[in-house]
């Protein structure tokens, strides 16, 4: 769940050091918002200073001004550094359950019941930072889905941050990360890591052969075609303007099963008439159409 940095940046960088002008944040504000959605208001400018500093020393470039410039110059390279710069990852496994529950109870058993002929079953995880939220998707599953017959399940997990992709693709967590995963589950999904993994949990390859991460910016053209069964988007859209959260949730829907589901953050909402959903569930819609109308 790719969301703006939150934390204050370190109290020397707002004093020594380059010094983030007015034409350079406004450049880079401009270049985040068009290509990541991301609105950084006035507000962000100490923080993006704080966040870009680092990534100034790795390049070794004396001033915000000379990163401007190497960042045109760069081009799409370099906006995945800028992005992962300044954005962070919040989340924790099983982080606003009531949607796992909801998923066990009747997501799940209504797509299954939806594609009894195909037992094509499809959920993407839209924003899914460290890979927390796609394993707790794949341990419920795992619970709800009968061993046989068997289903073609899978689950799609993107973010638009390639170092936080990599940290889910390799399924360890420290195990003071996985106080909220129960001990059935953590015995049942992961392994004790040894070596330089010691002090973790390993999730086991049944947990992660359902899941296939990738880099994605949610803004872009979406090479997969659906339909899906379920999506999560979860404090994603909060950090984009009004114009392209409508037009996101509007993508959503489209790539949404007839009857299927969308999971979105405890702070956003979906206005009335944006698309074809209907609330419920506690940051629950449901997409018109299938078993249910």
């Amino acid at each position: 769940m790719p969301t703006l940095a939150s934390s204050a940046p370190p109290s020397d960088s707002a004093h020594y050091g380059p010094q983030l002008g007015d034409a350079e944040f406004d450049f880079i504000r401009h270049v985040v918002g068009e290509n990541a959605g991301i609105v950084l208001g006035p507000n962000k400018r100490q923080l993006v200073q704080g966040r870009l500093a680092r990534r100034l020393r790795e390049l070794g470039l004396p001033s915000y001004e000379a990163y401007c410039e190497y960042l045109r110059d760069a081009g799409p390279e370099e906006l995945v550094g800028l992005i992962n710069a300044i954005t962070t990852n919040v989340t924790s496994f099983f982080r606003e359950n009531h949607h796992f529950e909801a998923l066990a109870s009747y997501m799940l058993p209504e797509a299954m019941k939806r594609n009894a002929a195909s037992r094509r079953l499809r959920i993407w995880s839209a924003g899914c930072s460290t890979g927390e939220e796609p394993y707790c998707i794949s341990m419920v599953a795992a619970e709800v889905l009968p061993a046989s017959p068997r289903y073609d399940f899978k689950i799609l997990a993107t973010d638009i941050d390639s170092d936080v992709v990599a940290a889910a693709t390799s399924g360890i967590y420290p195990l003071d990360r996985m106080s909220s995963v129960s001990q059935d589950r953590l015995k049942r999904f992961f392994q004790k890591g040894g070596g330089e993994h010691a002090g973790c949990a390993v999730a086991k390859q049944d947990l992660k052969s359902s899941i296939t991460f990738r880099t994605l910016n949610l803004l872009h053209t979406w090479p997969m075609k659906g339909p899906f069964d379920v999506i999560f988007c979860r404090n994603v859209m909060i950090y984009f303007d009004q114009p392209t959260r409508e037009k996101l949730v509007s993508r959503f829907s489209d790539m949404l099963a007839p009857g299927g589901y969308l999971c979105i953050g405890h702070s956003e909402s979906i206005h009335a008439g944006t698309a074809p959903f209907k609330l419920v569930g506690k940051t629950i819609y449901r997409r018109n159409g299938g078993l249910n109308g």
